[in-house]
């Protein structure tokens, strides 16, 4: 158990890791341009950024706790953080030692309120995860406990002695730098760091809520209810605690061991192809999803009837997506399948990444070039394009995101973290994958299941456009009126035909409109409704030959 002394040196030694980057940034990218020298700061960023990165890599595993959390956690923030320290921090995962077993027993023990031999009728004293955070160990329940439960095997998790005092240390610390760093104009115009650790705390703090994840785990069972794709393990509440979770045993499988599947007679591409459907479920669907689905916490099960599951496990990081944002993400999923990069970015602005005032043309048109040149493309398919090509335009289109005034929220960067793990995982399931190919009918499923109102919509611009040519006429032939009345006086002989010009450009333009409304709804539909389809088509046509012919008409006449 961490003492006093040691917490406060632990708090000590992360705020001088900050201050002395943070003095070493300030020299370089604010005062040397002062004197004209910021050609030293350019070409030496890349390097210093990679040698920070490095030493807090070195620092993370050193002191372990939330550090490596917070590694991760900045390894992703694409929106933030130059490429050179995402690259550096990516590959950073739980490297600490395990907490010696009796230390272990003593908080176990404490937290049973008995002894690991009452508890349990094995418990292997060899832990078969270590993480920062906690340590798994596989065990079998007591004869009583196992006959309430139904259970036999199981695995418990339990915390790091301290973990709590760390993490509150961690994030106090966490919390003064980015008070430091908020008042530097140029970080606070860009992102909003106090918010962002407010985010990390949060999370962190679940995470370390062992009954929390059970609840999670609980939820989770309830929403696939019935769905044979997914399984997951039942919880022995009798000895979960805050900080000791028991857990029914479900290994099986890794879900990235494709020899093992193929052994067990799994086809790997069904599993991607199922994995990514069910990720898209839990995402798009129901808004509440796994956002660690990393291979160790996924196994493939096989079942007696010859059929498999999908199996999940560890739901301390989940993702929830309110209704409103849910709705962004499915327009979202469209714009993508259908390679849409205007479409794409505004529904970025709509989901409420990107502030209102931000100028997004550059983005457009990065949006528009990946998807021109990348769209549509497998990961083996890019293996074959030109790596300095990929790193040139990595390169762009990063400074054209983290030029923007715009940060991910939490939820945000979750489900970024969830759909690059399942696109890593997919691949290397099956090289040929094609995240682009599970895209693309999920997003034909949602359009379909949105149909009505894309109709609906239509159906409501169609009216109003009637209402205002119905309207418009009376308007203008009012206007005439009180021009022959003397009310409106103009110098001018030509008036009658100006305002009878005015009056057919403006019925012309208002067929169009209606043409427009009434001939798109109806093709959209006619993928549900053939007959009424056709009529709204056929009814687009009157408003077309008015808008075409009637200046034509007019002209013939001598009237315009």
């Amino acid at each position: 158990m961490p003492d006093a002394a040691d917490m406060r040196a632990r708090y000590r030694r992360i705020l001088r890791f900050a201050l002395r980057y943070m003095v070493q940034s300030w020299w370089y990218e604010l005062f040397l341009p002062r004197f004209g020298l910021s050609a030293i700061a350019t070409r030496t960023r890349a390097r210093r950024m990679q040698r920070i990165a490095r030493r807090f890599h070195g620092l993370a595993v050193d002191l372990g706790g939330l550090m490596i959390k917070v590694g991760q956690f900045m390894s992703s923030r694409l929106d933030v953080l130059p490429p050179e320290i995402t690259k550096e921090l990516e590959g950073l995962q739980d490297e600490v030692p395990p907490v010696p077993f009796a230390q272990i027993r003593a908080l176990a023990e404490a937290e049973l309120g008995v002894s690991l031999e009452r508890a349990y009728a094995a418990f292997d004293p060899n832990p078969v995860a270590a993480a920062s955070l906690g340590q798994a160990y596989r065990a079998r329940l007591a004869p009583e406990d196992a006959a309430q439960t139904g259970l036999d095997a199981v695995v418990v998790k339990v915390q790091r002695p301290g973990i709590e005092q760390i993490v509150a240390v961690d994030l106090a610390a966490l919390r003064k730098v980015a008070g430091w760093l908020d008042r530097v104009r140029f970080v606070s115009d860009h992102v909003d760091l106090p918010t962002i650790v407010e985010e990390f705390a949060v999370t962190s703090e679940e995470e370390i809520d062992y009954l929390h994840e059970a609840q999670n785990g609980e939820r989770f069972a309830e929403m696939f209810a019935g769905d044979a794709r997914v399984g997951l393990p039942e919880v022995a509440w009798e000895r979960s605690t805050r900080r000791v979770l028991t857990l029914q045993d479900v290994t099986a499988i890794k879900i990235n061991d494709r020899d093992g599947l193929r052994a067990a007679g799994i086809d790997p591409t069904e599993v991607a192809e199922r994995f990514a459907a069910v990720m898209f479920d839990q995402l798009f669907g129901n808004g509440f999803f796994h956002a660690d689905p990393h291979p160790g916490n996924i196994f493939v099960t096989p079942l007696p009837d010859g059929e498999w599951e999908l199996t999940f496990i560890d739901f301390g990081m989940m993702g929830q997506v309110p209704p409103t944002l849910r709705r962004g993400l499915r327009r979202l999923l469209i714009a993508v399948a259908s390679r849409d990069g205007r479409g794409l970015v505004d529904s970025i602005r709509d989901v409420g990444v990107l502030l209102p005032s931000a100028e997004t043309a550059e983005l457009e048109r990065a949006m528009s070039t990946l998807f021109a040149r990348f769209g549509g493309m497998g990961v083996s398919e890019l293996a074959e394009v030109d790596e300095r090509e990929l790193r040139r335009f990595a390169i762009e289109f990063g400074e054209v995101v983290r030029s923007l005034p715009f940060q991910l929220p939490e939820n945000f960067l979750l489900i970024i973290r969830a759909l690059s793990l399942v696109s890593g995982m997919c691949s290397a399931l099956d090289p040929d994958f094609n995240i682009w190919d599970s895209v693309e009918p999920y997003a034909a499923q949602l359009l379909r299941e949105e149909r009505g109102n894309v109709v609906q919509g239509f159906a409501q611009d169609a009216v109003t456009s009637v209402r205002i040519a119905a309207r418009l006429p009376r308007r203008i032939d009012d206007l005439v009126d009180r021009a022959q009345e003397g009310r409106l006086s103009f110098e001018t002989p030509r008036l009658d035909r100006r305002v009878g010009a005015v009056e057919r450009a403006v019925r012309r333009v208002v067929s169009a409109v209606v043409f427009v409304g009434l001939f798109i709804g109806g093709l959209v539909l006619r993928a549900d409704d053939v007959v009424w389809g056709t009529i709204i088509v056929l009814a687009s046509v009157p408003p077309l030959l008015h808008a075409t012919f009637a200046g034509l008409a007019a002209r013939s006449r001598g009237l315009d």
